[in-house]
């Protein structure tokens, strides 16, 4: 006789703790998009900007680096300009092309250079990125100091400018 009653004390004990033990509902963390990283990301167009930040190794010079993820599958997309809020002052050192279908990581090319007053760790630069197709991608980047997995990343040389290599090559 007791067996019945232990039977319904154990499936009520257990239809009581299945919501409790399986605590994962709708809006919870596991739901939303985690990013475990200290760049930041802008999902926004067909170039999927990722992990945008800046490296900085000495107060008021830093180097941009985001991967670029042309999600197009046909067409090379171009990175044109780089513009900066009040205080940075982002310099492109070339337009980087990013082929269909595939990623460039600017921390392989050093691609933008990043000078101002604003431009050291802690801090964060609002940038724009606009690309040849009109995407305009803007980011609050984050400034993080070139230690540990930053300690690699190659800074961004400006090109020397048409009248200055052509000033210093011998005349004919």
């Amino acid at each position: 006789m007791l067996r019945p009653v232990r039977r319904r004390v154990a499936t009520v004990a257990l239809v009581l703790l299945v919501p409790l033990l399986g605590a994962c509902g709708f809006g919870q963390q596991t739901d939303q998009v985690y990013q475990p990283a200290v760049g930041v990301n802008d999902h926004r167009g067909q170039v999927d900007v990722l992990g945008a930040a800046v490296v900085s190794g000495v107060t008021g010079i830093g180097t941009f680096v985001a991967s670029l993820d042309n999600k197009n599958p046909r067409k090379a997309i171009t990175l044109v300009s780089v513009k900066g809020s009040e205080g940075i002052e982002p310099e492109l050192v070339a337009p980087v092309k990013v082929e269909p279908g595939t990623l460039v990581n600017l921390a392989d090319v050093g691609a933008v250079r990043v000078t101002g007053e604003g431009v050291e760790a802690g801090a964060f630069a609002r940038l724009t990125l606009t690309f040849d197709t009109g995407q305009v991608s803007e980011v609050n980047a984050p400034i993080v100091a070139r230690v540990g997995p930053y300690s690699e990343v190659k800074p961004a040389i400006p090109l020397p400018s048409p009248s200055a290599s052509s000033s210093s090559s011998p005349a004919p």
